[in-house]
């Protein structure tokens, strides 16, 4: 009976997200095409030792057409050729500027001071902040500026979000990186999302965001999140925090990105962003029952069962079924690697050791280390952005 009972509680774990996943995929809809020109677009672009990335990524935006553009690389105290190749570029194309960042002030993480800068060097009405890693299709500028127009309501977002295509190539990288999609679609209702400006209801993706430069200052810009190492997920929620509307597009077609190549930028990466989403104190356990409860244990039910109990075998059958719904569509709809899908269990358990390896670090007051930076344990202390007048002047 005990088995029983865990089945079912199991089979209702399972549901909340494979129900909460179908029901997104079909609100979260790409980008329309788009012809005429819908707002100019300053694209920038912060780099720290990009190297092996910054040509691509320069090479991809210049690509675009369709709309007026600038491209702007911060050099981030880069100890490579980044500065070199980007200057090179410059030299021959007027679009491309390359800054210099000041040194990064205490309290700060790299990216934010990065990205706060850019946005002063900004001269367009439209900010896309965009990482060396990502990789633009020719029409994905003009896609983006139109969808900054205002919408059948009469209002347009202050900020918008997408997760690129996800390129992956080790064992890692194909068993974690599409849980990016199955927890934001599997967990976030986003009816609820575009009809409030809760910041509980935040949600991007730090590749590739497009905002309104008026709002985007209005807020504070990066200076808001000033500490965070997830812009991703705490820029949208300062936006919200100050009264403005933020909301998610799918950027399977408009844009790409490799973030990792290697076990160990897989597991510093997530274990990084971690600290300030799912690993938080107060959120890990509820997430550990949900995830676990309902991705792993009607697995594990499933192989315990066989033979034994057929009403738990059914039940677990049922619920182990219900985990792949969301995998296989997530597979076909953002081109993800099946290999996940079919070793679902084994990536969530993964993921949970990473989350649990996070909280971890921060209980013991380990820094934070990315891009060659270290950062100490800070307190949570920002200044609170008031809410400033709502920005009702249309893009130009």
């Amino acid at each position: 009976m005990t088995f029983e009972i865990l089945a079912i509680l199991s089979l209702v774990l399972a549901a909340i997200p494979a129900v909460m996943f179908v029901w997104n995929l079909l609100q979260l809809r790409r980008l329309k095409r788009a012809q005429a020109q819908h707002g100019a677009v300053s694209v920038l672009i912060p780099a720290r030792n990009e190297t092996t990335n910054i040509l691509g990524a320069l090479q991809s935006v210049l690509q675009n057409q369709g709309v007026e553009f600038e491209v702007i690389v911060l050099d981030d105290h880069s100890e490579d050729d980044t500065a070199a190749i980007v200057r090179e570029i410059a030299a021959s194309d007027p679009r491309v500027r390359l800054e210099t960042a000041p040194p990064l002030p205490a309290g700060w993480c790299g990216k934010m001071h990065a990205c706060q800068i850019l946005s002063q060097h900004a001269r367009h009405a439209l900010l896309v902040f965009m990482d060396a890693d990502v990789r633009l299709a020719p029409d994905a500028l003009v896609r983006l500026s139109a969808r900054m127009n205002r919408d059948e309501h009469g209002t347009a977002p202050a900020l918008v979000s997408g997760v690129p295509r996800q390129i992956t190539g080790t064992f890692l990288e194909h068993l974690l990186i599409p849980l990016i999609h199955f927890v934001l679609l599997g967990f976030l209702p986003i009816w609820r999302m575009r009809r409030c400006t809760k910041p509980a209801y935040g949600a991007g993706c730090g590749q590739l965001l497009i905002a309104q430069a008026e709002a985007y200052h209005a807020v504070g810009g990066h200076a808001a999140i000033r500490e965070s190492l997830h812009d991703g997920l705490n820029l949208p929620r300062a936006f919200r925090r100050a009264g403005f509307r933020t909301d998610i597009f799918d950027a399977t077609d408009i844009s790409s990105c490799r973030m990792y190549y290697n076990a160990r930028e897989v597991l510093d990466g997530l274990t990084k962003n971690a600290h300030e989403g799912l690993a938080a104190p107060a959120q890990i356990g509820p997430w550990t029952l949900l995830l676990f409860g309902g991705q792993v244990v009607p697995w594990i039910l499933l192989v315990c069962s066989i033979g034994l109990n057929p009403d738990v075998l059914r039940l677990a059958l049922a619920a182990a079924a219900l985990t792949l719904i969301p995998r296989i569509l997530a597979a076909w709809r953002f081109h993800q690697s099946w290999l996940s899908v079919l070793l679902h269990p084994l990536s969530i358990a993964i993921f949970l050791v990473i989350q649990w390896r996070a909280l971890l670090q921060s209980c013991f007051n380990r820094p934070k280390v990315w891009k060659g930076r270290s950062y100490a344990a800070q307190s949570k202390s920002l200044p609170p952005v008031s809410k400033p007048a709502r920005v009702s002047t249309p893009v130009p």
